[in-house]
């Protein structure tokens, strides 16, 4: 929960080199001036006398005065590495942290095995988000430094939003064994342990550091999440009414009180934390779905239709709120609409029952990228092997590969390829999951209703619960005109498919069932927020059955 920015930080004396640090080591640069800046204009003073002069006006306080000397010398030489250092090193004293960052980062490009421009540049990357190039700099760093407590800090905070988080408690662990006394440390140690849900053993590291350094930043933030994960409310409530008693503007230190609150159902403390919050960042949609729900458990249902109406208006995927919404319809005496809320409700949450993980839809999605991008340069044996060898679990079967590779040609327009590998894998495995259903669709595309049918019984006659060949079947029976029939199947297969879930509506709405229809047109909706043409298509679907009042609320008005 800390914010990137924050939780980059480490004690003053290690994350950035003072400023008289950085006059000493330009002053050391000045010996090693090369010749040909130095005897460039024997009548004016060499790079070396600016850049003493320029330190110098610093260190008596004149750091507009040494800017300037340091401007005037990077005007002549450009690429003098020690002299961009040395403004960036003076912007960031000033808090021009941006034109300081471009400083070393130009520094960096000049000399690229620098130590201190690694790190430097390593931590902007790290501030402004760019976690992957932060690693690597870092990770250089390392070659030149190694054990350096500073890089090994860094370099943990990066893996760590990077979501390697493995590698992230590796380093913090090595950095520990360098720096076993530093307050700092032991804080960002607890705070990698909690992340990988280790609380308790996270607790302790935390209480370690804040016994060793009272005033160490968010210290009681960190310790609130640790309790808070630990379901330690008292003890997360204690720690995240400090940090908001320490820091009244840290709407992560209100978010956590606020969400401790709801948990104790202290409502109206929860409600207060999430209008503050919402004071200063109106369009957080946490903050926003936490206020309606405290304003439901409040009876306030009006103010919460209001703000739960807003949720959705923002993001039509946020489950929560439809549940909420229902709550606070039904508390209106407005039954109709609370009974569409709640079966919207459950619509979604039966659809996200059956979708894979996050982290498998990522991993899926770059494997069939990678693979693709071997068909399209004609390698389809490495494409197969790509399958074969990334296949986890259920899919890890005989035949699998080549229901993959023939899906994937089929996604490319080659449906002969796409027959040949799927026939393959059934000569391979009989059994073989999806295939028949490609089989199917490659018939559906070719407009052989009959065949693709076919296709996707022997499937279900397989593998009677695939939810694919179920979808599918349902869009046969929906071009054959069997609305009953294909309700039920496309219904069955709790698919998030934009044009299957187009056919449910319609058929829905051919068969009267109209409240079924406007459920799955908003789910519909919901998924498709960023797609206006499947929108419109569904709005010209509520006209042509003249439901006027679904036609308006999918045009961004949720009133009933």
């Amino acid at each position: 929960m800390a914010s990137q920015k924050n939780s980059c930080r480490l004690d003053a004396c290690a994350a950035k080199r003072t400023i008289a640090a950085a006059f000493a080591l330009a002053g050391a640069f000045v010996l090693f001036v090369p010749m040909s800046l130095a005897q460039a204009n024997p009548a004016a003073p060499s790079p070396a006398q600016q850049m003493r002069s320029a330190i110098q006006a610093a260190q008596q306080g004149n750091d507009q005065q040494a800017l300037s000397i340091v401007n005037t010398l990077l005007r002549e030489h450009p690429d003098f590495v020690p002299a961009l250092k040395l403004r960036g090193d003076l912007l960031e004293e000033s808090g021009r942290d941006i034109d300081a960052a471009q400083a070393y980062a130009k520094a960096l490009k000049l000399a690229p095995n620098d130590p201190d421009l690694l790190l430097k540049v390593g931590i902007d990357q790290l501030v402004t988000g760019n976690y992957a190039h932060a690693i690597a700099l870092l990770h250089r760093r390392l070659g030149f430094t190694p054990r350096d407590r500073d890089t090994l800090f860094y370099l943990a905070q990066a893996y760590h939003l990077n979501g390697q988080n493995d590698l992230a408690l590796k380093t913090i662990t090595e950095c520990l064994h360098v720096a076993p006394t530093n307050a700092s440390v032991m804080q960002k140690y607890g705070e990698l342990l909690v992340s990988s849900g280790n609380n308790q053993e996270g607790i302790q590291w935390l209480l370690k550091a804040q016994h060793a350094d009272p005033a160490l930043s968010r210290i009681d933030f960190d310790l609130g999440v640790a309790s808070y994960n630990s379901m330690d409310f008292a003890g997360a409530l204690k720690y995240s009414t400090q940090a908001v008693t320490h820091r009244p503007d840290d709407t992560e230190a209100l978010a956590l009180y606020a969400a401790t609150q709801v948990k104790l159902a202290h409502w109206q403390s929860a409600e207060a934390a999430f209008e503050r919050i919402l004071d200063a960042k109106p369009a957080d949609l946490t903050s926003l779905l936490g206020l309606g729900h405290c304003e439901v458990e409040l009876k306030d249902y009006s103010l919460a239709v209001e703000a739960l109406r807003q949720v959705l208006r923002m993001d039509p995927t946020q489950i929560l709120a439809y549940f909420y919404l229902s709550r606070a319809y039904a508390g209106l005496g407005k039954a109709a609409e609370a009974q569409q809320e709640a079966d919207i409700h459950n619509r979604m949450l039966q659809e996200m029952s059956v979708r894979p993980a996050g982290e498998d839809v990522q991993r899926e999605t770059k494997v069939w990228n990678q693979a693709r991008q071997l068909l399209l340069e004609h390698h389809e044996e490495a494409a197969r092997l790509l399958f074969e060898q990334s296949a986890v679990g259920p899919s890890a079967t005989p035949g699998n590969s080549y229901v993959l590779l023939g899906a994937l040609y089929l996604s490319l327009g080659n449906a002969q390829a796409a027959e040949q590998n799927l026939k393959r894998a059934l000569q391979i495995s009989p059994a073989v999951q999806g295939a028949y259903t490609y089989l199917g669709i490659l018939a559906l595309q070719q407009g052989d209703l009959n065949r693709a049918e076919q296709e996707f019984n022997t499937e279900l006659a397989h593998h009677p619960n695939y939810l694919a060949a179920i979808a599918e079947i349902g869009e046969v029976h929906y071009r054959q005109g069997q609305w009953a029939q294909a309700a039920q199947q496309i219904a069955r297969s709790n698919t998030t498919d934009p044009t299957l879930l187009y056919m449910l509506c319609d058929s829905y709405f051919r068969l009267g069932r109209t409240q079924d229809a406007e459920v799955t047109a908003q789910t519909l909706a919901a998924y498709a927020r960023h797609q206006p043409h499947v929108i419109q298509g569904l709005i010209d679907l509520a006209d042509r059955y003249g439901d006027a009042s679904l036609a308006q609320r999918l045009s961004g008005d949720r009133s009933p």
